[in-house]
């Protein structure tokens, strides 16, 4: 059995430590409604309409995406749902509307999750456009992927007293990765935690295994792991660097020097492609507000 099908739900050892006590919010009905339609065989492109449209603020989020720069060069813009809808395609719509559900259900306070969200849809654009390129992992799910990358860190800060100071430590953090820094203070992470929400809220099992190991360094050589779900993490890596590299204009990050030679190895891309798929997304990653 591979490391995917399993589920990679041997003992979650580090569940037996504070994440027991923290509170996974409920998948939020209209998500579950959205679920639900985009598995059947061939899903209603009326009922993901009306989903959509049930919100204003969701509608309105919508189409502000299908008026994106990224978008906008395959057709003209968009002024209602249906004609975001159709310039999107119904996966991609699919994804955006779970980006906005996602976000609505972590309402957390904290002076830096305007900029905690604002980057997880960066990500999510980054991720989706490397996954049209590789033509090999679907881009709805490397979306989807890419705004839940991080979910737990919402979560970890509404249940667990002192995370806050451990977040801003993990950012800063030289000498250790992000997760060591939240294992020695918590005895848990955030790669941890949002497996947990997406296993609460029935995601793909591949993204749930993607979430639990994105961090892990050897993961991406462990051939026990599906290799869509190391597809996955080593894209990840590649998009964290284009938008770092957008947000910030720095040299390479740590994270990027030590895993981003053997993630562009692994999906067989050059250096010179990250370039050229910087450039292209520039305005997009731009619209990203």
């Amino acid at each position: 059995m591979s490391v995917c099908s399993a589920d990679r739900e041997r003992e979650w050892p580090q569940a037996e430590g504070p994440v027991r006590t923290i509170v996974i919010p409920p998948c939020p009905e209209p998500l579950m409604r959205l679920q639900a339609v985009m598995a059947e065989d061939d899903p209603d492109w009326d009922a993901i309409g009306a989903i959509a449209a049930s919100d204003v603020a969701m509608a309105a989020s919508l189409v502000r995406a299908a008026n994106s720069p990224l978008y906008l060069r395959y057709g003209g813009g968009a002024q209602s749902v249906p004609q975001a809808m159709t310039l999107l395609g119904l996966r991609q719509t699919s994804a955006l509307l779970m980006q906005f559900l996602t976000m609505r259900a972590l309402p957390v306070r904290h002076p830096a999750m305007s900029h905690f969200w604002r980057t997880s849809a960066r990500r999510s654009l980054a991720l989706g456009f490397i996954a049209r390129q590789l033509y090999g992992t679907p881009p709805d799910l490397a979306h989807t992927f890419g705004l839940f990358c991080d979910v737990g860190i919402p979560v970890l800060l509404q249940g667990l007293r002192g995370y806050g100071d451990t977040w801003d430590a993990a950012r800063t953090s030289q000498d250790r990765s992000f997760t060591a820094v939240e294992q020695a203070a918590h005895r848990t992470d955030h790669a941890v935690v949002g497996a947990l929400v997406a296993r609460t809220w029935s995601l793909p099992a591949d993204l749930r295994t993607a979430l639990q190991l994105h961090h892990d360094v050897e993961a991406l050589d462990d051939r026990r792991i599906d290799a869509p779900v190391r597809d996955l993490m080593a894209a990840c890596v590649v998009a964290d660097h284009m938008v770092l590299t957008h947000e910030q204009g720095l040299g390479d990050s740590p994270d990027w020097i030590v895993r981003g030679a053997d993630c562009l190895r692994h999906l067989q891309v050059r250096h010179d492609e990250v370039v050229l798929w910087q450039d292209a997304l520039q305005a997009a990653l731009d619209h990203v507000t």
